[in-house]
């Protein structure tokens, strides 16, 4: 295997165990999530799933376009440390709102993670354009799911 494939696979890797964890932690109140009441909008539950696996990949092969590139180390590490602050931010949400119930907590860390995630794209942008493409559907979900962590919080 090609030392493109083994970064790519660790790229990938990362993101999708970051969700994976988190999930794992969280089983309990991802249960009791369903019996809450919601925010008008709200997808089904097993959309979440799906579209925070594909989120998480399209992380990772923008991380992976970043650490390849033939931009300059020292703004490759700088794209990378903004990546994994909000990797850090997106493990902790759903620690806060499932696993402790801590609604308003989880919100105030889902706008930090917002704000990490545009600056991870403007980072990734000067790096790759396609890299920071890639994220966009990512801070539009967490845009969303901000929307939905108010709702969890003023009507549970």
């Amino acid at each position: 295997m090609t030392n493109k494939w083994k970064k790519l696979i660790l790229c990938l890797a990362i993101p999708l165990a970051t969700g994976g964890v988190a999930t794992l932690l969280s089983m309990k109140g991802i249960q009791q999530y369903e019996q809450m009441r919601h925010a008008p909008f709200s997808p089904p539950e097993w959309v979440f799933p799906v579209v925070w696996t594909i989120l998480y990949l399209m992380m990772g092969y923008a991380s992976y376009r970043v650490l390849t590139s033939d931009a300059d180390a020292g703004q490759i590490h700088k794209a990378l440390q903004v990546y994994g602050i909000q990797l850090a931010l997106n493990f902790l949400w759903p620690l806060l709102f499932f696993g402790l119930e801590m609604y308003l907590t989880a919100f105030i860390v889902l706008l930090a993670l917002w704000v990490a995630i545009f600056l991870t794209i403007r980072a990734f942008g000067d790096i790759d354009e396609l890299a920071a493409d890639l994220l966009l559907p990512y801070i539009v979900w967490v845009t969303f799911a901000g929307y939905l962590n108010v709702g969890a919080y003023l009507l549970n």
